[in-house]
């Protein structure tokens, strides 16, 4: 492997703070583990999530398809077309959720290759183009509706929402605008126990943190990150992972302690591998993995 795709674990981070904020970060990294190029030849590799048995599924959104790693190093084809297929996440019953932005869906994917739409409208209107999603514990789904022109859109095609908002489809089917006044929402997460959700505003360089209500509703917002972020994840111990030139990881408290180095600009992350112990890293023309002591989390 060319010398350029490997970095030793020093080379990963640009660390602050103090000598506790230094161990924090080292400690997050598995030793002497180092950035692995996985599978290339890709045009932009986005929306990673992670399957009950480990796998990963991403997106290549300009081939329409979706890919699936395993822990193996072995890439298959999952589906092709896949309706033009970004940001993804697996629900409750094992269905790949996905943003599936050729016709402005949100859709339910199941294993032998049924869809079924989910959301496509609010208030009577198409969405823009849902981009990114988060589920909650209840089975309820945010999910972003930035607006990024696609050359497969028909001529003509044009943004009918009055804002690039957030959206919340509550457990009984129900679309909700949950934010309205973002520049361009892009990346999203939220908190195992469905407490918190994190949300990009890319344009505007900002990650926002607020508290979910039980009907789903947002409140209380708070600056978290003074970045953008394409994806978003979190691993057990509340870590955020955003993606922009680096993938940053802020601690619950929003401050900084590592930032991991990648031969490409990362695009999106997850933990995934049977253990939850493997960083993925989608990075466009290419997906990354790196072992952690850190795990992910799962649907519960």
């Amino acid at each position: 492997m060319p010398r350029f795709l490997i970095f030793t674990l020093f080379s990963f981070f640009i660390l602050s703070g103090n000598a506790q904020n230094m161990r924090q970060s080292t400690n997050l990294i598995a030793k002497n583990a180092q950035v692995i190029k996985a599978g290339s030849g890709y045009i932009f590799t986005e929306g990673p999530s992670v399957a009950p048995d480990g796998r990963v599924f991403f997106t290549d959104q300009p081939n329409d398809k979706i890919d699936v790693w395993s822990e193996d190093g072995k890439i298959t084809t999952f589906m092709q077309p896949c309706g033009r297929s970004n940001g993804t996440y697996f629900n409750k019953n094992g269905e790949l959720v996905a943003c599936a932005d050729l016709h402005n869906r949100l859709i339910a994917i199941s294993m032998d290759k049924q869809q079924r739409i989910l959301a496509e409208n609010f208030n009577g209107k198409p969405l823009n183009a849902p981009n990114d999603l988060w589920i909650a514990p209840n089975g309820g789904i945010y999910m972003t509706d930035p607006y990024y022109h696609r050359d497969y859109w028909e001529p003509g095609h044009k943004e009918v929402q009055d804002v690039r908002g957030v959206y919340y489809l509550n457990p009984e089917g129900k679309v909700m605008r949950v934010i309205g006044d973002y520049k361009q929402p892009n990346g999203l997460i939220g908190t195992p126990d469905g407490k918190t959700l994190y949300v990009s505003d890319i344009n505007d360089g900002k990650i926002w943190k607020y508290d979910i209500q039980a009907d789903g509703i947002l409140t209380n917002k708070t600056f978290f990150a003074p970045e953008g972020s394409d994806g978003m994840t979190i691993d057990n111990q509340g870590n955020i992972y955003l993606t922009n030139k680096v993938v940053s990881v802020f601690n619950p408290k929003g401050e900084n302690i590592a930032r991991i180095e990648v031969p490409e600009q990362p695009s999106n992350v997850c933990v995934g591998g049977k253990k939850r112990n493997i960083l993925f890293i989608t990075a466009r023309t290419s997906v990354y993995t790196l072992k952690m002591n850190v795990k992910g989390v799962s649907l519960k």
